[in-house]
């Protein structure tokens, strides 16, 4: 199979470079040949579009979150990755994020990214946050409810990072994909995604979580694609659910097209499925705008 027309990449980290702490810029930045480049599309959308197209990508979700412990990021990371959208919202879906315990009100906070801003998409990272997905279960982080309460209320995806992570000071067991059990259950119309299905030690959870509840997709970023027939040989059976990111340019992960057309030349999946995870699903939960 070719790689098909429209594909969308709903995992790559745009984000303001400058707030990045040391030690994970180090980590993103060992052993690449491309960081000029990196840094150019940082700051250019206009670059990054052309780059995206030649890698063979229609349309693509640029990562943002507020982490300002573990990452640098701050909440202003939102204004800058709206204002980057508005470049060319055809091509670019702004991922933003909220941390409870650094927002004084977080409802208020909502209301300004996903009506003020019009945020695409809210991203959790329980393992860069330092919270769990979960957490407001109890009444331990009742701002996280609020969260998802706003982007359910509004039918804006929450994308949760599920597996692990090599940064340093990361939260790696904040990651397993069960504790998003609960939030499909409290929230059953909010339009989840798994970020990375859980590599690379929770596939069986992530693809369980995803089967049993209509409102979870799959999403595939930060995985070696050839792994993926073996990692989740029965992606066909939640076919309409299934997404594709690349979590370019995080370590490992060095040419988008190549990885594009690894996944395209696998002999496990179907062409079917294959286009469907990589134009069809990624279209119909974010349509396209006029």
């Amino acid at each position: 199979m070719q790689i098909p027309n429209g594909v969308v990449d709903v995992h790559v980290h745009i984000q303001p470079w400058q707030q990045i702490k040391e030690a994970p810029r180090k980590t993103i930045e060992a052993g690449r040949d491309d960081v000029d480049d990196i840094l150019l599309y940082q700051s250019s959308p206009a670059a990054l579009r052309d780059h995206l197209q030649e890698q063979g990508v229609a349309r693509v979700g640029l990562i943002n979150y507020v982490s300002p412990k573990l990452m640098g990021f701050d909440a202003s990371c939102n204004d800058w990755i709206a204002k980057y959208r508005d470049f060319d919202p055809s091509m670019f879906l702004a991922w933003g994020g909220v941390h409870p315990d650094f927002c004084d009100d977080v409802p208020a906070e909502m209301v300004r990214l996903l009506d003020e801003l019009k945020i695409d998409g809210i991203k959790i990272h329980p393992p860069h946050q330092e919270f769990r997905a979960n957490a407001y279960c109890g009444d331990q982080m009742p701002g996280l409810a609020s969260v998802y309460a706003a982007c359910e209320e509004r039918d804006v995806p929450v994308m949760i990072h599920t597996g692990t992570s090599i940064f340093p000071g990361a939260r790696a067991s904040y990651g397993n994909p069960m504790d998003i059990d609960d939030i499909a259950i409290d929230f059953p119309k909010l339009r989840i995604v798994m970020a990375h299905a859980g590599r690379p030690l929770w596939y069986d959870e992530a693809f369980f979580v995803a089967r049993r509840h209509q409102n979870v997709w799959l999403e595939l970023s930060g995985i070696p694609p050839q792994q993926l027939p073996e990692r989740l040989p029965r992606l066909e059976v939640i076919a309409d659910k299934v997404l594709w990111g690349t979590d370019w340019p995080s370590p490992g992960v060095r040419k988008i097209r190549t990885n594009l057309e690894t996944f395209c030349a696998l002999k496990g999946f179907s062409d079917i499925l294959k286009h469907k995870i990589l134009v069809e699903n990624p279209n119909r939960l974010f349509p396209p705008r006029a």
